[in-house]
């Protein structure tokens, strides 16, 4: 994707359009998203004899307040400039309802919200237009004042933030006895009447569009239905909204809360615009289901071509090498975000994972002081501090840390999952499960939080409840070994072998996709691939305790295999379900130098070179049993057990009379 100058100078203004009318509604984050944009397209080199007409020629906007399109809405906006300055500072201010009783007054709301009948308000379940135009005017003909658009949408975006306030004063403190998780929002029935009489009063003959309607109050209709969880509704509410003014990034964000699965977000697609921003929307949705294939990977570096120092981008680009498993690329991609934006603390908890994950001690208490002196009560610099303390295992002292970051911000995934694991650790099993059901009520897609309910539960020896966890687990990452592994061991735990090899295998070769790249359309694990030694055991052993022998046999020689990286010729008995990951297949990172070379000896290389040696004993395969036995005393691990099975050996090969030169040790 390239644009040339016209194209380019048309996405600027745009983007600037974009942060007027954001900061003029007090969308700061999406403000904030748009203007980051805007800077990160390269300027065009002026010449020294035009330097003095660049600002003319390029088109900038130069007014601190964007000019309306519809002659109605600018004659209000003229008419209201006053009282809509005195709102807006009062919004800054943090004055929420005083902000909103500039233009609604609490007696003019009581009056919509009363004679608002509420039996045909909003009807859950559809995604229809048309469920949203069937409720009645008020029957007291309460009608909302003659207000501009801009006005109304910061008079009740006020009144919404009011009430979050108000519902955080009223929580109790974070993990506390009181603290449920029940409080809600209750200015969204208030907000959800006012917005339904002025679509009441707005819409066409066809009973279908808000005539004149600039998209800021779709989306803010689409929010609080969200938050009511009327979810296809406010889907189709916020789809309506970007249709009608796309560069606002927070309504993409609201619909990016509201997709769980790929098949969703699929479908979702068609009904988009078609446009650069909905091209990010993809990636970044994307990326939050967890998907890393080379098409995601294409589509961000055409977009990095066009914005090459987005911070947005280059983070986007980061989390796609992470979900990857590679994380010395992510890594660097953080660091190169750091030293282009040294102050910007956006998505710095994902870095202290990343770090914390490779154990990279200095860096991490780098990047925990660097956040501490840039504004240390931000949640995501409570994160990374608490990651720190984490890794020098002071549990306690990173629980007080999450516990601030969800202070400052309750919806803060990473410390709801972060916190549960620190739980873990300090066997508060009980406590973990909370922060755990907490993380997954902020965001159904963490598939951290699952494996973490799963996993306490596994510790509790209700092995039900963990299986169910971590299938959720694995159903959110399919192509993650670790996830597979898990539900396997809970099978096996709960004496179902038969699901559980099945699910072993499914680890097998969903570790051989993060190494190979490969799409599996044969279902079998792809020739030269390393397979992790300790699952190739637990399906023998499994195989061993149903009785098939001979498949038992075969996995412990795949194992004992992997010492020297031999997995030619095993792929065909690995094959499961004959299922693939999806269209397109791991993004084609060079991972090419994990498939060199073997594991060398390990513990479950010598329990299974073991197994083989006592089942060549049962068949009487002296000769075979003598060499495992030896290689035995040579790897150093079974060593004691190893002789005994010599001496066993070279008796009864005497006592056949076939004592040789193989019988040495």
């Amino acid at each position: 994707m390239s644009l040339n100058d016209r194209e380019k100078s048309q996405l600027r203004s745009a983007l600037q359009e974009a942060v007027i009318k954001c900061s003029e509604r007090c969308l700061y984050q999406s403000s904030k998203w748009a203007a980051e944009l805007l800077n990160a397209i390269p300027e065009a080199e002026a010449s020294p004899d035009d330097s003095q007409l660049s600002d003319a020629s390029t088109g900038y906007a130069s007014t601190v307040l964007a000019q309306n399109a519809d002659p109605d809405e600018a004659a209000l906006e003229a008419k209201e400039i006053n009282k809509y300055l005195l709102a807006k500072s009062l919004f800054d201010c943090r004055e929420y309802d005083r902000c909103a009783a500039v233009f609604l007054p609490d007696s003019t709301l009581s009056g919509i919200v009363s004679s608002k009948e509420p039996s045909n308000a909003t009807p859950k379940g559809k995604g229809k237009g048309k469920a949203t135009t069937t409720s009645s005017r008020p029957a007291s003909g309460q009608t909302i004042p003659q207000l501009s658009q801009r006005s109304l949408f910061l008079a009740l975006y006020a009144k919404y933030l009011s009430g979050e306030k108000r519902k955080d004063e009223d929580a109790e403190m974070v993990m506390g006895p009181q603290d449920i998780g029940t409080c809600v929002n209750k200015q969204l029935l208030t907000i959800s009447r006012v917005l339904e009489v002025w679509f009441d009063q707005r819409k066409s003959e066809d009973g279908e569009e808000a005539e004149g309607s600039q998209g800021w109050l779709e989306y803010l209709y689409g929010m609080v239905l969200a938050r009511e969880k009327n979810e296809e509704l406010a889907l189709y509410w916020l789809i309506r909204s970007v249709h009608l003014f796309p560069m606002n990034w927070g309504c993409w964000l609201e619909m990016t809360a509201l997709i769980s699965r790929v098949e969703d977000l699929n479908r979702t697609m068609p009904r988009l615009p078609q446009n650069i921003v909905s091209f990010m929307f993809h990636i970044h949705t994307s990326l939050e289901l967890y998907q890393h294939d080379a098409n995601l990977a294409n589509s961000l570096d055409q977009l990095l071509n066009i914005f090459p120092t987005s911070s947005f981008l280059l983070t986007c680009d980061a989390l796609l090498s992470y979900h990857a498993k590679d994380l010395v690329a992510a890594e660097q991609n953080f660091s190169r975000i750091l030293s282009l934006h040294p102050h910007r603390l956006d998505s710095l908890d994902h870095y202290s994972n990343i770090l914390y994950v490779m154990n990279a001690r200095p860096k991490l208490a780098f990047l925990a002081h660097l956040c501490s002196s840039v504004d240390k009560f931000r949640p995501e610099s409570c994160v990374v501090i608490g990651n720190y303390y984490s890794l020098l295992s002071l549990h306690e002292k990173a629980v007080q840390y999450f516990r601030r970051a969800l202070m400052l911000d309750r919806s803060c995934l990473s410390a709801w999952t972060l916190m549960g694991h620190e739980y873990v650790e300090l066997k508060n099993t009980h406590a973990a499960i909370e922060s755990y059901r907490r993380a997954v009520d902020v965001n159904r897609r963490d598939y951290r939080a699952w494996y973490g309910l799963g996993q306490t539960y596994e510790v509790l020896e209700m092995h039900a409840y963990a299986l169910w966890y971590y299938k959720k687990a694995a159903g959110l990452r399919p192509w993650d070994g670790k996830m597979w592994m898990a539900v396997g061991s809970c099978l096996q735990r709960m004496n179902r072998n038969q699901d559980g090899i099945k699910a072993l295998k499914r680890a097998l070769l969903a570790e051989s996709y993060y190494e190979t790249g490969s799409s599996f359309g044969s279902g079998g694990v792809p020739r030269g691939t390393h397979m992790d030694p300790e699952i190739l055991l637990q399906i023998a052993s499994m195989y061993d305790s149903i009785g098939e022998e001979e498949n038992a046999k075969a996995y412990m020689e795949m194992c004992v295999a992997q010492e020297d990286g031999g997995a030619d010729n095993l792929g065909e008995s690995i094959t499961i379900h004959n299922d693939s990951p999806g269209e397109g297949s791991d993004d084609d990172r060079d991972n090419a130098g994990r498939g060199e070379g073997g594991t060398g000896v390990t513990a479950a290389t010598s329990k299974a070179r073991m197994w083989l040696a006592r089942h060549a004993m049962r068949v009487e395969d002296y000769a075979t049993a003598n060499r495992l036995a030896n290689e035995l005393c040579q790897d150093g691990v079974e060593v004691e057990e190893a002789k005994a099975l010599i001496r066993e050996v070279r008796s009864r090969m005497e006592a056949n009379g076939m004592c040789g030169p193989s019988s040495a040790v």
